[in-house]
């Protein structure tokens, strides 16, 4: 199961192991899903991880994949997970799993890493028997547990990184799953390169950009050029979506609306969940913000697509936390630069491949919260060149991070034909 040559075509269907199915904050997933489905995939979902979120996107509805879930604690259902090692044990390749799972745990003598080899005890019993191919996405636990799984099956198994897995798990580990991958994809050139250093083969390490969905994100109406921070009837709207975690700079991006001027007139949308939203909204409150911020939580597509349309400008202030956890190329300033927003970003690697700065957006440095309020001030007052940042942000999304070529990499790499096959199919139970 080393990653040589190309990979051949994909036989019987292919597990998707997520680590949490449906989620707001996984669009891109999604959207892939259903993409692959409409080039006939046959995929089946396995989330090791039940749903928190209320609402769905409605690409979650329009996915016709079963959903796996596997035990999300092994104490929650010991008697699952003892039937799973009892099949699993049987297999082929079992003992090989066990070896390499055991050495894992001496590096990394964790309840975690237990529980990922409990999963993939259960995943390995439990999935269909013309299941040829498991795909993780993400590097970290989906990835773990997809290996063992596979390694127990015999099965083919690939993975696409993205940000957090890349920059957040030790060298070692990466090594081993990239020497037992068949292939793997992520979604910045910064992060190819990365892990290719660290492959036994970089060339099995490709990029695929997430891209947008053209069709659920058309073109926006015109946009009126007018506020610019002078009428407090006319307040420019500035929007950021993401989660309020350590990597998105919520905190700098606060302390930049502290910096603007009293007399400027401007509102700030937030909409996004995470653990940081509650210390984020007392941040705002001692700054005296309180009054012009709105945080709405995480809110379906729809919803958020509606935001970008009445925003006047996003931002995303965006740094790499103290874990190096750090975002890739993310989908929300593809999504904003799609609705002719002009977006306002820091100068990660991920971010620079999308943004040009002075051409197609501003980018900054990273936790500088007085630059960040200098530049969001200067386009506040500026409505002319947010519109002409926002107009060349959106041709150069449309003209080069289309979904479609980012599908095209992947389902070249799942052997798909060029021609769309027949629709997908109800996978055989397991025995």
């Amino acid at each position: 199961m080393t990653g040589s040559g190309s990979p051949p075509p994909a036989r019987g269907w292919v597990a998707f192991v997520l680590k949490g199915y449906p989620r707001l904050s996984e669009t891109f997933i999604a959207q892939e899903i259903r993409a692959l489905e409409e080039r006939g995939l046959d995929i089946q979902i396995v989330s090791l991880r039940h749903p928190t979120d209320r609402a769905r996107h409605p690409v979650h509805g329009q996915i016709r994949a079963p959903v796996l879930y596997l035990p999300e604690y092994l104490k929650d259902e010991p008697r699952r997970v003892l039937e799973g090692w009892r099949r699993a044990r049987l297999l082929p390749g079992y003992a090989a799993a066990r070896r390499a799972w055991l050495a894992d745990l001496a590096r990394d003598p964790t309840p975690n890493r237990i529980r990922r080899f409990g999963q993939a005890l259960v995943l390995a019993a439990e999935l269909a028997p013309d299941v040829a191919h498991l795909h993780a996405h993400f590097l970290h636990t989906p990835a773990s547990v997809a290996r063992y799984a596979a390694m127990m099956r015999g099965a083919r198994w690939s993975v696409s990184a993205h940000a957090k897995d890349i920059w957040t798990i030790p060298a070692w580990e990466k090594r081993e799953k990239l020497g037992s991958a068949q292939w793997a994809v992520t979604c910045t050139e910064a992060g190819r390169r990365h892990l290719a250093e660290l492959a036994p083969s970089p060339d099995t390490v490709a990029v695929s950009y997430h891209g947008l969905d053209l069709d659920r994100f058309a073109p926006p109406p015109p946009r009126d050029p007018c506020g610019d921070g002078s009428d407090p009837a006319r307040p420019v709207t500035v929007l950021s979506v993401g989660r309020a975690v350590e990597k998105k700079g919520y905190d700098d991006l606060v302390a930049a609306l502290a910096l603007l001027p009293a007399d400027l007139a401007w509102r700030f949308v937030h909409i996004g969940g995470g653990v940081l939203a509650q210390r984020l909204r007392w941040q705002a409150a001692r700054l005296g913000l309180e009054r012009r911020i709105e945080w709405r939580g995480a809110r379906p597509q729809p919803e958020v697509l509606a935001a970008y349309r009445e925003a006047d400008l996003f931002v995303l202030a965006a740094k790499i936390g103290r874990d190096s956890d750090r975002d890739g190329l993310p989908n929300v300033l593809m999504e904003a630069q799609s609705q002719r927003l002009a977006c306002v970003a820091t100068q990660l690697p991920g971010i620079g491949e999308l943004i040009e700065d002075g051409r197609t957006g501003v980018l900054l440095p990273q936790g500088n919260p007085p630059m960040l309020a200098a530049s969001l001030e200067a386009l506040i007052r500026d409505p002319a060149r947010r519109i002409r940042l926002g107009a060349a942000g959106e041709a150069r999304v449309r003209r080069e991070f289309a979904m479609e070529d980012g599908i095209a990499v992947l389902a070249g790499l799942f052997g798909l034909p060029e021609r769309q096959p027949e629709p997908v199919r109800t996978p055989a139970a397991a025995d």
